[in-house]
């Protein structure tokens, strides 16, 4: 991913490769090499890898590039740590799935040799580079180490059971959603029977992750059956505030770095403005999303917490009501979700009085 990223920034400021490495200095293989992966830019010392992002910024790259490349160093520490280890176990202490709660940013790093989506922050590089002939749109991952990663996933969801595993089990499970092989789909079925039918105690944050984990899981692979379960369960108070809360982060709403899910049940969510988190849950009530039932609640929830991201938001109630209609219209909603589009439209209209 970090090679492929470099790429991206070094096109973004019109420089081929010859001429970055004129301007390091160092040879044009090394630059081929970092671009290939064949040298891992996680091998750099912190010096270099500084100078490097300096240089790209000051010739033309995004400001935001440092950021964009350290984010994709850690994808491919995830997924050269499930390749390597195949259906070996490493240890939570050690393993790069357990070091921090990730946002999306980093998600959909990691899944973009198998899904092909451009990730949305990468959508600022744009190329100033006339092309040379074809060219790869994205990173790839062979098959035989796609499968070694996922099987990787499914031993360490396995053995990862004890209380301080659980940030590295749940993330594994989510991120075995992007498999599709029928014996996972299986698998992620069992793993919903094990964590979804259990009543989630008050305050039982990971229970509550580990059911939330493999209903998305499930709903990415095509089966939203246990989504729909998952969000029928999910009416207790402090489940709500959890569910809020984990979006805030995953979109950035919450800026702080978390490396565990305690923050999830801080009652005081002040210090998140909600603002990004409506737009970015009303671009995702598309009716043939797999994950709407989640979507749906969850900006339901949110609006009813904080009825004054509508009031005097012209633009948002009007896109909303768009949104509301498009709905309501595909003929696709649960009685739960015709009565949450009740309720938002009935939020819309008194935050316009």
């Amino acid at each position: 991913m970090s090679g492929f990223v470099l790429k991206l920034a070094r096109q973004s400021a019109g420089l081929t490769q010859e001429r970055l490495a004129r301007e390091l200095p160092v040879d044009v293989t090394t630059i081929q090499g970092w671009e290939s992966g064949r040298r891992p830019i996680a091998a750099m010392n912190a010096g270099d890898f500084l100078r490097l992002t300096s240089r790209l910024t000051g010739l033309g790259a995004p400001a935001s590039t440092r950021r964009h490349l350290t984010e994709a160093i850690e994808a491919d520490q995830v997924l050269a740590t499930g390749v390597a280890a195949g259906g070996a176990v490493v240890r939570a202490d050690r393993h790069p799935l357990s070091a921090g709660v990730h946002r999306r940013t980093i998600t959909n790093l990691i899944t973009w040799p198998i899904t092909g989506t451009l990730p949305h922050q990468l959508r600022e590089f744009v190329s100033r580079v006339p092309r040379r002939g074809p060219v790869a749109a994205h990173p790839s991952l062979p098959m035989d180490q796609r499968g070694r990663f996922f099987d990787h996933l499914i031993a360490i969801s396995e053995q990862s059971t004890r209380p301080e595993e659980a940030l590295l089990r749940r993330q594994a499970v989510y991120l075995l959603g992007f498999d599709g092989r029928p014996r996972v789909v299986n698998w992620l079925r069992d793993e919903w029977r094990r964590t979804g039918r259990r009543p989630v105690r008050d305050g039982d944050v990971t229970g509550l992750l580990e059911a939330r984990s493999a209903s998305v899981a499930l709903a990415s692979a095509g089966d939203s059956a246990q989504l729909h379960d998952f969000v029928g369960q999910m009416t207790e108070s402090r489940a709500e505030t959890a569910n809020l809360n984990y979006w805030a982060y995953w979109i950035g709403d919450l800026s702080d770095e978390q490396t565990n899910d305690a923050f999830m049940l801080n009652e005081d969510t002040r210090s998140w403005g909600g603002t990004r988190l409506l737009h970015h849950l009303m671009d995702r009530l598309d009716p043939a999303s797999p994950h709407l039932p989640l979507n749906l609640h969850t900006l339901h929830a949110l609006v009813a917490s904080r009825p004054v991201l509508l009031t005097d938001r012209a633009g948002a109630r009007e896109r909303l009501g768009g949104v509301l209609d498009g709905l309501a219209s595909s003929g696709d909603l649960t009685r739960a979700g015709c009565d949450q589009v009740a309720g938002l439209r009935y939020a819309s209209r008194i935050a316009d009085r």
